[in-house]
């Protein structure tokens, strides 16, 4: 085997290679043997460092989903952790009736828990003391005890959500759309071990840029919290006001005559969404129902089976939504072909999500190429006399985030139909007017936008600072 080479310098390195026996691991997959992760590993393996399963011990303390507890539980989801700061964006309080069975990782206070699924995106958090004794998914895996006295657990966490390991994850984990690493080859990982002054260094100069974040992240949510004000008085909406919350304002009453809908249930039917219905409606300009105002029919996706995933279709999910509206090309489905030519993503169509957790997440499609909707979504395009561009943000707003909700029917998950959405109320602006608003919300984006490029240039640079300072 050592009399053969490969001479070719145009060849890709990843993908043509041979290796010898010995440098065989327990594992067989090509991919595992590519060039930039042999360099990665070799960068490391130059100055002090350990495997992980050397230096900790991971915790196995479950719950039994009974005790501890009374009705709720806080439950720690993978989607809630900041893959850039580390930080638990929201922990959930979880009825125990309600709990998934994947709810069962107690994590305690200074605990490092790490996605295993998926874990190059660096979901990886460091428990603080007000998270304390919460419920973590099993597809964490959770750190509780260093072993090795040399290494700094806040460098420890600092250290896994960089790129040198972060690839050393993408590497050793295996499957198809959502690939997953076990907590064997978690242990497999080897990270760098520098004197205790350099790690308190590394922890340093990461803190700063994050507190660089954090400012950075605030100006932009202050830029996009006044989309609202501006979009409702350019449309001359004024936001009713909230009543107190005492039994005597939760309490009406409603006659037969008035109840045009076919749901009787008293949410439905509550003074807020009232008063919400009448903003809209005494607004500057003319009111029409969504489906006066679409080009054909609002469109469903459909959901892959089991069977009918890793395909040649790249299909767009929930999970492809962020919360600013736009699509994640990185979070996509593949499946086999089962999809009709209406379910097919064109420029300007705009999404609603039916059922779920996020339910009413809007997002606008501004991509080519042949992209297809996935399940509970659907999808729609406004006629020409309409700016679609307007319609997407005007969805988006409070008060219509507020009117989706109203429609939603179903216990557990939740669901809106279809024909829901085809009568939500949209104010009728000159087109002139729409497109003005659009480029107005638009160019808050950006500049919000900015604000996050900028934060992301910063975590770049200063991931590779902490490469120069171990490494050099």
């Amino acid at each position: 085997m050592s009399n053969y080479t490969i001479q070719s310098s145009t060849l890709n390195k990843n993908r043509v290679f041979i290796l010898q026996k010995s440098e065989l691991e327990k594992r067989f997959d090509p991919q595992f043997y590519k060039q930039e992760y042999k360099d990665n590993l070799e960068k490391i393996k130059r100055i002090n460092h350990k495997r992980l399963g050397e230096a900790v011990k991971f915790s196995t303390e479950t719950w039994n989903q009974k005790d501890f507890f009374e009705s709720t539980f806080p439950y720690i989801e993978i989607s809630e952790i900041d893959t850039i700061s580390g930080e638990i964006q929201n922990i959930v309080q979880v009825e125990k009736e309600k709990a998934a069975s994947r709810a069962k990782m107690i994590v305690r206070e200074n605990d490092i828990i790490i996605s295993t699924t998926r874990p190059n995106r660096g979901a990886i958090s460091l428990i603080r003391k007000e998270q304390d004794f919460s419920i973590a998914s099993t597809g964490f895996s959770v750190i509780r005890n260093i072993t090795n006295p040399e290494i700094d657990r806040e460098y420890l966490f600092t250290i896994l959500r960089q790129q040198l390991i972060l690839k050393q994850f993408e590497q050793r984990s295996s499957g198809g759309n959502y690939p997953a690493i076990t907590q064997e080859e978690l242990g497999s990982v080897t990270f760098p071990l520098p004197e205790k002054e350099i790690q308190k260094k590394i922890v340093q100069v990461f803190n700063s840029c994050f507190a660089q974040k954090q400012k950075n992240e605030a100006e932009a949510d202050k830029l996009l919290s006044s989309i609202d004000d501006y979009l409702l008085s350019e449309l001359g909406i004024k936001l009713p006001e909230l009543p107190e919350n005492t039994l005597k304002n939760r309490m009406f009453t409603r006659k037969f005559s008035d109840i045009v809908n076919k749901r009787i249930d008293p949410f439905f039917h509550q003074d807020k969404f009232l008063n919400n219905l009448s903003a809209i409606s005494n607004g500057k300009y003319p009111v029409k129902k969504l489906q006066e105002i679409i080009s054909g029919n609002l469109i469903k996706g459909s959901l892959p089976k089991q069977d009918e995933k890793d395909g040649g279709c790249s299909v767009v999910q929930i999970n492809s939504i962020n919360a600013d509206g736009t699509i994640s090309l990185d979070d996509l489905l593949t499946a086999k072909n089962i999809f009709s030519k209406q379910q097919k993503l064109n420029l300007g169509d705009v999404l609603v999500v039916i059922t779920g957790a996020t339910i009413g997440k809007i997002a606008f499609w501004n991509y080519e190429g042949d992209y297809f909707l996935g399940g509970d979504i659907v999808k729609f395009q406004t006629d020409s006399s309409f700016d679609k561009g307007f319609v997407f943000n005007f969805l988006r707003c409070s008060l219509m985030q507020i009117e989706i909700k109203k429609n939603i029917t179903g216990a557990t998950n939740g669901h809106l139909a279809p024909g829901d959405i085809s009568h939500l109320p949209i104010p009728v602006p000159p087109l002139v007017k729409q497109k003005e608003i659009a480029e107005h919300i638009t160019g808050i984006r950006q500049q919000a936008q900015q604000l996050k490029d900028k934060t992301n240039e910063a975590l770049k640079k200063v991931s590779d600072e902490i490469e120069k300072i171990l490494l050099n």
